[in-house]
């Protein structure tokens, strides 16, 4: 299983010393290295858990002041992955699950929460990149399994106070999913 590690900074300069300073630290696989709004940056890298738990640990003494959050998943479902690089398409589109954010790392737990509690595909997980800094998870399945993952993804963050709002659509018209996709 995959363990992601997850760094965001206020500094864009701070943020590429930073992801540098992760690469290099342990044997980890650079997932994303990439500026944000608000001015931020965010990187995500994968590996083993203890090369990411140090990895981590180098990138948040890089660039000490300059850390707004960070965040280490281990067992991370798959397909927050590829939900992130917007990699794969669901097969079939059904009911529609959408949790909105505050905060970047509320994204990523709650769609790898959602991911994990119900037979659901996910979409795509937007990290504060066009959208003000706030962030969101979409993801399709059957009604009840969209139901399912969206409690799960809101229950995830609960106690963090990031979760904006979270909407069921039953049956969403098509032109809607091609917007989203």
């Amino acid at each position: 299983m995959i363990t992601i590690g997850f760094l965001e900074l206020n500094s864009i300069a701070k943020g590429i010393l930073a992801a540098d300073t992760m690469i290099k630290a342990a044997e980890v696989r650079l997932i994303a290295a990439k500026p944000s709004c608000p001015g931020k940056y965010q990187v995500l890298i994968s590996g083993e858990v203890s090369a990411v738990e140090s990895s981590l640990r180098a990138g948040e003494q890089a660039a000490k002041a300059n850390v707004v959050d960070s965040l280490l998943i281990p067992r991370v479902s798959p397909q927050v992955i590829e939900a992130i690089n917007m990699a794969a398409m669901p097969s079939k589109l059904n009911a529609l699950g959408i949790l909105e954010f505050f905060s970047v790392t509320g994204a990523i737990i709650a769609a790898d929460a959602a991911a994990k509690a119900a037979n659901i595909s996910l979409i795509e997980i937007r990290l504060g990149t066009g959208i003000g800094g706030k962030s969101f998870v979409t993801f399709t399945g059957d009604v009840g399994a969209v139901e399912e993952g969206v409690r799960a993804g809101a229950k995830s963050v609960e106690q963090s106070g990031t979760l904006i709002d979270q909407v069921v659509i039953a049956h969403p018209d098509r032109e809607l999913y091609r917007s989203l996709l």
